[in-house]
C-alpha cells in the first residue's frame, strides 16, 4: 500500500472504557498484530503522533524471577522433578470446559 492510496483520516470510536480499535489501514502501515504496543507521541503543537512501540528485549522482573529459577535450578538438581501423568489428566480435567478470550475487554473488576 503505498502514501498515496491511504486515506487521510480513519476514524474509530471510544468505548465508555475509553478503548478503541485501531484501524485496519493504520494496523497495516504500522505492522501491528494482535498484542502487539502502540506508542502515542505528544507533540508541541497538541497533534498526536501513534507509532507501533519498540519491542522491550525482556521484562526486568521476570528475568530476574527466570535467572533466580535458573539458579536454583543448577544448585539443587535434586529438587526436579516430572509432573506425573495423573496430575497432568486432573489439570486437563478441571480446565476442559474453561474458554479464554485474550482479545476480549477486562471486566470492570479486573480493570
Amino acid at each position: 500500500m503505498t502514501n498515496s492510496l491511504l486515506p487521510r483520516c480513519s476514524e474509530s470510536t471510544l468505548t465508555d472504557r475509553y478503548q478503541t480499535t485501531v484501524p485496519e489501514p493504520v494496523r497495516k502501515v504500522l505492522g501491528l498484530n494482535k498484542r502487539d504496543k502502540i506508542c502515542y507521541t505528544i507533540q508541541s503543537d497538541g497533534q498526536v503522533v501513534i507509532s507501533r512501540a519498540e519491542r522491550t528485549e525482556s521484562d526486568p522482573i521476570l528475568t530476574k524471577f527466570l535467572n533466580f529459577l535458573a539458579q536454583d535450578i543448577e544448585k539443587n538438581p535434586q529438587h526436579v522433578k516430572a509432573i506425573s501423568s495423573d496430575l497432568v489428566s486432573r489439570v486437563q480435567s478441571l480446565v476442559s470446559e474453561v474458554t479464554l478470550d485474550l482479545d476480549a475487554a477486562l471486566s470492570d473488576e479486573d480493570e
